[in-house]
C-alpha cells in the first residue's frame, strides 16, 4: 500500500457509486484505497450517530440538540456551540448499546458498499488493485468531554461504546476479504490530547488514554488487510476547529499509534494547516514511520502548495499527500474543484 495519494474520507455526493465512478476513477493509479464518501448522515462524521444512536437511547439524557431550522428538527450542528450534549442517567453505571455489530450501522453501510465497489472493479471502472477504505470514528472521538461534559461520563461510557465498536468491526473483517479491505481510524479528539489541548486531562497520559482503545480493536483486522490512521484538526464551524503551533503533537501521537497498534500500521494521515515555514514543520523529523506510509494533509490553498510541499521535504523526504480532511461539511459543487486540486497536487509532487 504505497500510492501517493489518499481520500480521507467523506465526499458528499449522493451515493457511493458516484464517489467511486468519480473520484475513485478519476484518482485510482494514485490510490491503495478508496471510501465510499461516508453518503448520506455519516457526511456530517460523528453527529450520525449522535442523533441516531445516542438520542434514542434509555440511558441517555439530552441536553442539548442543534437550533430548529424554518420550523423543522435539524439533525447536524451548525457549530461547537449548537453541538449535541447528553448525560449518563443517574444511578447508570455502565452504558451498554444492544444489536452487537449493527446498532452503529457501520457495518451495514460498509458491506452495502462494499458491493457497489466490486461491482464497480469487476467492470473496469476501478483498478484492479484498489482496496475498499473503510472510516471509522474512533471511540474517544465519539464519546468525547465536548458532547459528554459530566464529570465521570466518559467512563460509564465509552467501555460499552468500545465494545459496540468492536462488534461492528467484527461484523466487516467476517464480511469482506481481507485482501479487498483497508480499516481507518479518525482521530480528532486524540489529537487535540496530544497537544494537551483538552481541559481537565493530564497531557502526560495522553498516549495511553488514546492508544489503549485500538489495542484490541487493531489485533481483529487480518494482516492482509489495511490498517491506517487519520489525524484531525477539526471541520466543525470551520476548518482548522484546533490550530497548534506546530506537528509536534501530531507527530507525538503518530508514533504512539505506529508502536501500540499491535500489529503493522499501513499510512498515518497527518493534516497540515495553510503554513509553509519550517518551525511548523520541522517536529516531522522526529516522526518513527517504522515501514508505514505518511501522508501529509496539505492539498488545501493551491497556491501555497509548492511553498508546503517544499518545506515539509526538507524534513520528511519521502510522504504520500491528501486533503486536510475529508469534504462532507463542503458543498457538492465544489468536488469537481476539489478533484482537480489532487490531480494537480500529484503532478507537482512528481508522483
Amino acid at each position: 500500500m504505497s500510492k501517493d495519494l489518499m481520500l480521507v474520507g467523506s465526499i458528499p455526493y449522493d451515493t457511493a457509486e458516484e464517489v467511486f465512478e468519480k473520484f475513485g476513477a478519476g484518482l485510482g493509479k494514485y490510490l491503495a484505497a478508496v471510501p465510499d464518501g461516508e453518503v448520506g448522515p455519516r457526511k456530517h462524521w460523528i453527529s450520525k450517530v449522535h442523533y441516531q444512536v445516542m438520542a434514542g437511547h434509555p440511558e441517555f439524557e439530552i441536553l442539548r440538540r442543534p437550533a430548529y431550522e424554518n420550523g423543522a428538527e435539524r439533525l447536524h450542528p451548525r457549530g461547537p456551540a449548537d453541538s449535541w450534549l447528553f448525560k449518563v442517567k443517574d444511578g447508570v453505571e455502565r452504558v451498554a448499546f444492544g444489536d452487537p455489530g449493527w446498532r452503529l450501522g457501520y457495518a451495514r453501510d460498509a458491506l452495502n458498499s462494499y458491493f457497489v465497489f466490486r461491482t464497480l472493479r469487476e467492470k473496469g471502472v476501478l483498478p484492479a488493485d484498489l482496496r475498499f477504505q473503510v472510516s471509522i470514528p474512533s471511540v474517544n472521538s465519539v464519546i468525547a468531554p465536548r458532547v459528554f461534559p459530566a464529570p465521570g461520563d466518559l467512563d460509564r461510557i465509552r467501555p460499552g461504546y468500545l465494545d459496540a465498536v468492536h462488534a461492528e468491526l467484527r461484523t466487516i473483517v467476517d464480511n469482506i476479504p481481507a485482501d479487498d479491505l483497508a480499516i481507518q481510524w479518525d482521530c480528532a479528539t486524540e489529537l487535540m490530547d496530544g497537544y494537551g489541548a483538552l481541559e481537565g486531562f493530564d497531557p502526560e497520559t495522553a498516549i495511553e488514554r488514546n492508544v489503549s482503545q485500538f489495542r484490541t480493536m487493531c489485533a481483529t483486522i487480518p494482516e492482509d488487510a489495511g490498517l491506517g490512521f487519520h489525524l484531525c484538526f477539526g471541520t466543525l464551524g470551520g476548518w482548522p476547529r484546533f490550530a497548534p503551533d506546530d506537528l509536534s503533537g501530531a507527530v507525538r501521537m503518530a508514533n504512539a499509534f505506529i508502536e501500540h497498534a499491535g500489529r503493522r500500521v499501513d499510512w498515518v494521515h497527518v493534516p497540515v494547516l495553510d503554513r509553509s515555514d519550517d518551525a511548523f514543520f520541522a517536529p516531522l523529523a522526529e516522526l518513527r514511520p517504522d515501514g508505514t506510509k505518511i501522508y501529509l494533509g496539505m492539498i488545501h490553498n493551491m497556491d501555497g502548495f509548492a511553498d508546503r510541499l517544499a518545506t515539509a521535504r526538507r524534513f520528511l523526504p519521502d510522504f504520500g499527500i491528501g486533503a486536510f480532511c475529508g469534504f462532507g461539511r463542503e458543498a457538492p459543487e465544489t468536488l469537481p474543484g476539489l478533484l482537480s486540486d489532487h490531480l494537480k497536487a500529484a503532478e507537482l509532487a512528481g508522483f
